[in-house]
């Protein structure tokens, strides 16, 4: 039996959408670990690049239409293995609710300062850095 190593699993990609000072946050139903509530996100698919995938991922449980702004950064998550990759995304249209209810519990829009409570081992450097360039301006 052989281990699953990163390189043999998609990687995940990750949307980072912000709008009226406030970042979108998902808790999906069943919990990776101790990651309860996280960024909408999703693996990307053969042949599709990382910032579209945050797209897809975003409007399939989101139900947003989002644009892909900026690749903030990659990395393998320290919680549970996968490659990561983090787009920063504008709202091009929707209202966002739970659009996958299969996979997802709830969402919210949290605000800088209560993201800790959401995300109590913090943030990827990058994507902090950006939140609070963002949610603080």
């Amino acid at each position: 039996m052989t281990q699953q190593t990163t390189d043999e699993r998609p990687g995940i990609a990750a949307a980072i959408v912000v709008h009226e000072g406030r970042v979108l946050m998902v808790r999906r139903r069943v919990s990776e670990g101790q990651l309860s509530w996280q960024f909408p996100a999703g693996e990307v698919e053969p042949g599709e690049k990382r910032e579209a995938a945050a797209v897809r991922e975003t409007q399939e449980e989101t139900g947003l239409t989002v644009e892909a702004v900026k690749l903030l950064g990659e990395r393998v998550h320290p919680k549970t293995g996968r490659l990561m990759s983090y787009t920063a995304c504008h709202i091009q249209g929707g209202t966002a609710h739970v659009a996958d209810t299969e996979e997802l519990a709830e969402l919210a829009w949290v605000a800088h300062g209560d993201i800790p409570e959401h995300v109590p081992y913090g943030l990827f450097e990058p994507v902090q850095d950006y939140l609070e360039g963002t949610l603080s301006a």
